[in-house]
């Protein structure tokens, strides 16, 4: 009995351990973009930054109320390793936003920024697309349809007659860009009824504008998204 016993605290610390060490924040990223959720199928969610002086975390500014996935969240491709039958499994078309941890491309906007920024910048007309249609070639890439074969049949104007694309930020999930893996998530801009998206992370204009300005290349910043009941079991060092 008690070499069962033994066995049994073994086994549970191993399995904790897996599951605590599916993310792990690379040494050399300084800042952090943290969204959370109460669980898993809630629309809502909490925005906090963090910036790494020296071994320190430190939380930066006050705290942003977003929309997120209308379905809530499922776990996404990134810089993450997924738990073993993870029961929320992010899909092209769910309505899920990604959870996991993950890189961020570039800002981007309908114009030139009048504030000055740290972080690669792109100008997007309607004529750029970014493309949700699993079987093209171009599948979650964001390209110039005038330069492009197009063949594709689904995509995402990057130049709206709103202004959700105004400002934003690419997000790198499914950067292998796996069939029906999901495509297309940004940091943007939420619609007036503040209602949850098809899968991207979304705030006010002021709120984004704040976050650009403060994104760095140099410190290497990331997404990290996540319900409480996974958060919980991460810990900055």
């Amino acid at each position: 009995m008690k070499n069962f016993r033994l066995l049994s605290l073994s086994l549970l610390f191993i399995s904790t351990l897996q599951l605590s060490a599916n993310i792990i924040i690379p040494q050399e990223t300084s800042q952090l973009i943290v969204v959370t959720t109460d669980n898993w199928s809630t629309p809502e969610g909490i925005l906090e930054r963090y910036e790494k002086n020296a071994t320190q975390w430190q939380k930066i500014g006050e705290p942003i109320q977003i929309v997120l996935g209308r379905n809530g969240l499922g776990w996404g491709k990134g810089l993450h390793t997924t738990p073993t039958n993870a029961p929320y499994i992010k899909k092209e078309g769910d309505g899920k936003a990604p959870a996991g941890l993950f890189s961020l491309g570039n800002g981007f906007g309908y114009s030139s920024t009048d504030f000055s920024m740290h972080f690669p910048y792109a100008t997007y007309q309607t004529t750029d697309h970014c493309v949700d249609d699993s079987h093209s070639q171009w599948y979650n890439q964001i390209i110039d349809a005038t330069i492009t074969n197009k063949d594709y049949k689904s995509f995402e104007h990057m130049k709206l007659t709103n202004k959700l694309y105004k400002y934003g930020i690419t997000v790198n999930h499914n950067p292998e860009k796996i069939a029906q893996a999901g495509s297309c998530i940004f940091i943007h801009i939420k619609n007036k009824k503040g209602t949850g998206t098809a899968g991207c992370t979304a705030m006010t204009e002021n709120e984004i504008i704040s976050i650009l300005k403060w994104l760095e290349e140099a410190k290497k910043p990331l997404l990290l998204q996540l319900p409480k009941e996974e958060m919980a079991k991460i810990k900055l060092n």
